[in-house]
């Protein structure tokens, strides 16, 4: 008798352990299409937005380029001062690299861990 309440107990553990094993699948496969889903949405809206602002500043740089060089009236050197501006701009983003990288990596560490 007591051998008979054993294996049902066993038995229940077994379906048990198995229904644990198959919600635990699930909602592995929910997370994992949450974060991929999450990180594609940003990516979109990133791609996007830069793609505006880029446009944005291509045709504000143009203009001020014009404006320079008819101020100096030499075309030439209003692009070469915002050229170079930009072109100190890029070293300092290139010197300061590093420490962007740790807030982009808290942040979607987050994301991931949330």
């Amino acid at each position: 008798m007591a051998f008979d309440e054993l294996k049902k107990d066993l038995m229940e553990a077994d379906a048990d352990v198995r229904s644990y094993l198959e919600n635990s699948e699930e909602y592995l496969k929910l997370r994992i299409f949450k974060i991929f889903m999450h990180a594609l949405t940003a990516s979109a809206q990133a791609l996007l937005v830069g793609a505006v602002a880029l446009l944005a500043l291509f045709l504000l740089s143009m203009a001020v380029s014009f404006g320079i060089g008819q101020w100096l009236n030499n075309t030439f050197y209003g692009f070469l001062i915002v050229g170079g501006c930009y072109s100190i701009v890029g070293i300092i983003c290139y010197l300061l690299r590093d420490r962007l990288n740790g807030p982009l990596i808290r942040r979607f560490s987050s994301y991931y861990f949330d």
